[in-house]
């Protein structure tokens, strides 16, 4: 979504809108309209000034990304572990 290039689901990260909040769905079995993009702060970056999150995930207002931009920022710097972190509340 951020940076357009294709890769496989199993690479990408699945993020939602709860609440008015843009998260990480790592289990990928939160409810609603999903979106996939690269574990990469570039790739958010790139998604985020495009206006591309809300316009993909369908959120009508204002979507905040600050802890999704965080959860990402936390993936880059741990690397490729494997590890994701989980969203808060589920």
């Amino acid at each position: 979504m951020g940076c357009r290039v294709r890769a496989p689901k199993s690479e990408l990260l699945r993020v939602v809108a709860v609440d008015g909040d843009a998260v990480i769905d790592a289990g990928r079995r939160l409810p609603g309209r999903g979106a996939h993009l690269h574990p990469d702060p570039g790739c958010l970056a790139l998604a985020l000034r495009r206006k591309a999150l809300p316009r993909a995930l369908r959120y009508a207002g204002d979507l905040r990304c600050t802890g999704l931009t965080d959860q990402i920022s936390q993936l880059d710097q741990m690397g490729s572990t494997g590890r994701t972190p989980t969203t808060e509340g589920g």
